[in-house]
Formats: C-alpha cells, structure tokens, sequence
C-alpha cells in the first residue's frame, strides 16, 4: 500500500510540478527530495491538487489555438531522416483540455510536448504515417523517399521544444527529432492557404468535451456541393448505426468543409486515369488497387484548418471500391460504393481507434508488416509475445488459446491466427469482424471496447 501511495504521488507531483513553479517563480522542487519527504508536503501536494481547476490547467500553459509542425520524413526501408518544413499557427484546437497526455503508447511514432524552463511533459499522442507503412513495400528495399507529415498541438504559451520519437525493431520509441519553440519566433507562420465555407452534421457539444470529425471533399465539382452536404449527412446517420458509436452519438461533432475539384473522382493509374483534385487522392497507393490516398498531406492540413478537429476523414466522390486510413494521420472512403458504410466505419477503426486490420491477404504489398517476435502496438492483433496486456481479460475459461475456427467459437472471443495480412504468427480476437470482412455488420468485442475507450478519452 506504501509502495501505491508513493507512486501515484510520484505521477501527481510529476503533473503539477510545471503548475507549481508557473504559480511560484523562483521556487525550486527536487522530486527526489520530495519523495524522501513525501509524507510532511503530501498534505500541501494535496490541497493544491484539489484547489486547481484543470481548465486553468491548460490555460496556464496553451493558446486555444493550433501549433502544427509540418516536416519531411525520409529514407529507405533500413534508415529514416527528419527534416523541418515549416511550423505554423491554426486558429482552432480541437482537442481535450484535460486529456493532454497520451495513454494507449500506440502508433508507430511518438509526439512529446516539453517546458523548456523545466522539462515537464505538457503534451503527447502516439501516430503513424504513410512513410512507416511505405517502409515494409518492396520499393521501400531498393529507393529513397520522402513523405510529408504533419503534427500538431495546442499552442504553448511560452517557449517548449518538441520531440518525435520512433519505434526501433523491438518496438521501443526512440528520439528521432526536436524542435525548439519560442512564441516571439516571427517566422512562425499565420497565413491561410485554404479558406472555405464550413458546415455542420452533427454538433453535440463544445470542441473540448467531444470527438471532432472534420470531412473534407476529393472529386467533387462546384455542381456537386449538395451532393457532398448529403454524402456528410449519410456519414454522420451510418456511423451511429454500428455499436459501440450508437450509444455515443453525443460525444461526437462531425463538420464538413466545402472544397471543390476541377474534376470529379480520383486518380487510377493503372487505368491511365488522372483526375485534377484539391486533395490528390488515389487509387493503387503502393500499387495495391483498392487503397486510396493521399501525399498531399499539407493540403490535407491546410483544408482541415477551416474547422477544430480530432480527426480528419476525406470522402472521395466515386463508386470504385476502396479507401484507406492511418492512425492519427487521415481516413479516406469512396462515397458511392454499395459497402460505402462499412468501409466508412472500417477505416475510422483504423484512423481513430488505432484498430489492425484483422484480414490476411496476398494481395496487400507489404512484406513483414508485423514481425512475430514483438507484440503489436494496434489492440486487436496479437503475436502472443506479450498477450496479457491484450484480451486476455476477456476470454472465457473453456476458450482454447489458439481457437480453432470451429463453429461452436464463431461467436466467441478468442485467438483465432491469421490476421495483420499474415496467415501465420498474427492472431485476431474473433472469427469475424468489420475490421477483417464485409459479411457482418459489427465490431467484435475487442475492438469495441477499444473504441469505447478513444471515445471516452477524448470527450471529457
């Protein structure tokens, strides 16, 4: 019980250390003096803990507004370089005002927000990117490639630095990348590239206190407007349909934003089709035909800037089937499709919840994507390294671990192999699911709960 009480005032202190020195200036805390002497300030830790309003929490610290750091992420399949682009200043932050610290450490990067006057931790998230899936396709083995990427925080209000971290080959972060902060930098920019019309779908609240969907359009013409205000609509009434969003619903904000394209639908170069759009989005991204996405990804930004938002979901005029999403990055879908629901809901998984895909198929380019000697990041694919910290929790006793894909399991939560586009060494908490096929219409349990809680981390 001693060993309990020191370290959750160890994580207390940690917190309100920057709060107390901010309210103090010129006061010095050692923590390791604090902790020798944990039992004579606790009470005093105590009270301040209880007196502080979280809200002053983040005012002490942030602007309501958006600080985004775009830069490019290069390399080969063995090797990756980073390199500053450009840092700018968005009106808006979309974000929590409590839950400003990261705590699922999925993604395969890392974003940590510092004060530079005392290296506390003001700020984290976990994401991915198109570079880190690039890395695993055959081209990765044999060229060199750059990708823009972008991450973004609240605004400090005085001078912080920022690191990114990466997972090495054991799955431990490791620092790649910092950038220095300062408020009074004049270089920093504030201008608008994209200004459009926003509308609303669906708002429940204020930003802070909910999931903010910001959609953007791709391959809808100036005639199309009403089209893409409908297609908006339909998403927002298909989303709440699937469990466990339907009994969420008031958690959300879905926005969209009014960009037209010169033409309508999407790029198929397999097909010779090139289609001129504001966000450039394609089919047979790293050469498989039913991906669609992006590497515009300052355009992506830039549009989505209109609007505070959590995440971003581009929906791309056409009936072709396909689409594609990245965890903290972008969710792309078709609007037209006859599944276009389900491929709706499939990639926010992705994009959202940080959701594997559960499915084993030849014909996804990747090679190795989940090494069977560590534990995946994503919640619902296990390689069995490390499955206690997976669902363990949820399986019931008669269970075998592995689960035969026998009838009398279809129904129940287990570890089924094949999944994460791997047959063998990658296994899947249910027979079925909507991150694995089409033929059903719901979530397994396992990434229902893991849904349940992005949701609750975000719209407090």
């Amino acid at each position: 019980m001693q060993v309990s009480v020191l370290h959750l005032f160890t994580i207390r202190f940690h917190k309100i250390l920057p709060i107390i020195e901010r309210k103090f200036p010129g006061a010095k805390f050692d923590l390791i003096f604090a902790r020798k002497n944990h039992m004579k300030i606790f009470s005093v830790i105590l009270l301040i803990l209880t007196s502080l309003n979280l809200q002053a929490d983040f005012d002490d610290f942030f602007k309501h507004k958006t600080l985004r750091v775009d830069y490019f992420h290069a390399g080969d399949a063995n090797s990756e370089h980073y390199f500053l682009d450009q840092v700018k200043i968005e009106p808006f932050w979309g974000g929590s005002l409590v839950n400003l610290i990261d705590t699922f450490q999925y993604g395969h990067y890392y974003l940590k927000v510092f004060n530079a006057s005392n290296d506390s931790l003001l700020y984290s998230r976990g994401y991915s990117s198109l570079f880190a899936e690039w890395q695993t396709t055959e081209e990765a083995s044999r060229l060199h490639k750059s990708f823009s990427e972008t991450v973004v925080c609240p605004l400090p209000r005085y001078p912080a630095y920022i690191m990114l971290y990466s997972r090495d080959s054991l799955g431990h972060f490791k620092d790649k990348f910092r950038y220095d902060f300062d408020p009074e930098n004049y270089f920093i920019s504030t201008e608008r590239n994209f200004e459009f019309p926003a509308f609303e779908s669906l708002i429940s609240g204020p930003s802070e206190h909910c999931v903010d969907i910001v959609i953007l359009p791709d391959g809808y013409t100036n005639s199309d407007m009403g089209k893409f205000i409908n297609d908006c609509k339909k998403f927002a009434e298909d989303l709440f349909t699937f469990k466990p969003y339907d009994i969420y619903r008031d958690k959300f904000n879905i926005r969209g934003v009014w960009a037209p394209s010169d033409d309508a639908g999407s790029d198929i170069p397999a097909d010779s089709v090139w289609k001129r759009t504001i966000l450039n989005t394609s089919f047979y991204t790293f050469d498989s035909e039913r991906y669609c996405m992006t590497y515009d990804n300052k355009n992506v930004r830039d549009l989505a800037a209109n609007v505070p938002y959590d995440q971003i979901y581009i929906l791309v005029n056409t009936d072709k089937y396909g689409g594609g999403a990245i965890y903290n990055y972008y969710s792309v879908s078709v609007n037209s499709n006859l599944h276009a629901a389900k491929i709706f809901v499939h990639e926010f998984g992705h994009g959202f919840a940080g959701l594997g895909d559960e499915y084993y198929d030849s014909s996804v380019a990747y090679s190795e994507f989940y090494p069977t000697n560590i534990e995946p990041w994503e919640p619902n694919l296990t390689t069995m390294v490390d499955f206690d910290r997976k669902w363990k929790n949820l399986l019931d006793d008669k269970t075998p671990v592995p689960t035969p894909p026998q009838r009398k399991y279809f129904d129940k939560t287990g570890v089924f192999e094949g999944g994460g586009y791997a047959a063998k060494g990658v296994y899947r908490p249910a027979y079925d699911c909507l991150m694995n096929s089409f033929s059903g219409d719901h979530f397994c349990a396992v990434c229902q709960k893991a849904i349940e809680h992005m949701i609750l981390f975000y719209a407090q």
